[in-house]
């Protein structure tokens, strides 16, 4: 800004420039000219600034602009996020019923949807009971095949008993592994029907009570031990959690000295391998003090139809069975030489939530 000597009016006889007044503040002097009379007199007007004054007024304002342009886009920011949140909310909501539909804690998608959700809720449940359906009308068929399968397989063995021995003991050999195959199988097509619907529930310690106390009566010379956490659910079939388990108890009895252990309780949330959608996941344990196997044995044991001791009864189908039964429920089987020395079975199978259970 030029100084009062430099700065000349311009062609509206005005002119800007800054003066120092006797305080010593800086001072901006707004002047012009006006010619009063034909004879020249002429009067001059200035208005006059602190021009400290002036720039606090502007700091002062910019700083409140900016503070409450910062205030509004947070607060902008907060109104906006949780205006997402709460109209998520409902979306989240069926994300959790649809998990625990998946982690088999639950058989309908449940809540209290919005009126945009609700025809989706509505079309998952019409899904989930036709799939119900399927899987009735899976099991009728496979009960009709199986129970059309028992006489013929039955009349074979009958018919092996009036055969000499050499060929009766071949018919009846290959009808009980000929009966034993088709049951694994009939299991499997059952299970696969409904894996991707919706698992049924099986409160673990009253049924391994009842395969317990069945293994007792038949093998009154071995003590039989159970361990079982309350409240511990499987979501599988009762028939199918007694049947795998059943063949390891029946295994361990056959070669077991004195004692059988059997455990279930709830296993780590961190285990590798298995599902990572499904939360809950149960260890069930079957050990026996028997001779127990080597390694190159267990990987011939879960062979099909192998026995490795041809002097114990069985079709050799056991383990077998058990290990498809396992992995058609996304679980796992595996053998090892347990502490007192004998075959370590652990199963890992699905579990439910104690809080739904």
């Amino acid at each position: 800004m030029l100084s009062v000597i430099e700065a000349p009016f311009d062609k509206n006889y005005e002119r800007y420039y800054i003066v120092t007044d006797s305080f010593g503040n800086r001072v901006q002097v707004a002047e012009t000219e006006v010619v009063l009379d034909t004879d020249g007199r002429a009067a001059r007007f200035r208005v006059t600034g602190n021009i400290g004054v002036i720039e606090d007024d502007v700091g002062t304002f910019s700083h409140s602009l900016y503070l409450a342009l910062v205030v509004f886009g947070i607060g902008s920011l907060i109104v906006n996020a949780l205006a997402i949140l709460y109209g998520l909310r409902p979306l989240d909501q069926a994300r959790g019923a649809l998990e625990r539909i998946r982690a088999g804690e639950s058989e309908r998608l449940q809540g209290d949807f919005p009126r945009e959700i609700l025809p989706l809720a509505n079309e998952v449940n019409a899904l989930i009971d036709s799939n119900r359906r399927i899987v009735e009308r899976a099991r009728m068929q496979v009960g009709n095949l199986a129970h059309s399968l028992k006489t013929p397989i039955a009349v074979l063995l009958n018919e092996s008993r009036v055969l000499d021995q050499s060929h009766g003991d071949l018919v009846k050999g290959q009808a009980e592994a000929m009966q034993g195959q088709v049951q694994s199988y009939l299991n499997r097509a059952r299970i696969a029907a409904q894996r991707e619907s919706v698992l049924a529930r099986t409160d673990a310690e009253p049924a391994l009570e009842r395969l317990v106390r069945v293994m007792r009566r038949l093998n009154s010379e071995i003590a039989f031990e159970l361990t079982v956490s309350p409240g511990l659910a499987l979501a599988m079939e009762q028939q199918d959690l007694e049947e795998t388990v059943g063949n390891l108890l029946e295994n361990a009895a056959r070669f077991a000295r004195h004692k059988v252990v059997v455990s279930a309780v709830e296993a780590a949330p961190d285990v590798k391998g298995l599902d990572p959608a499904r939360r809950y996941w149960v260890e069930l344990v079957v050990e026996d003090d028997g001779p127990g196997l080597e390694p190159d044995q267990i990987r011939e044991a879960m062979k099909r139809g192998r026995r490795l001791d041809e002097s114990k009864p069985g079709t050799g189908l056991g383990l077998s069975i058990v290990s498809e039964i396992t992995a058609e429920y996304q679980g796992r089987l595996t053998l090892s030489r347990g502490a007192p020395g004998g075959l370590r079975a652990c199963l890992i199978l699905p579990g439910v939530a104690k809080d739904v259970a």
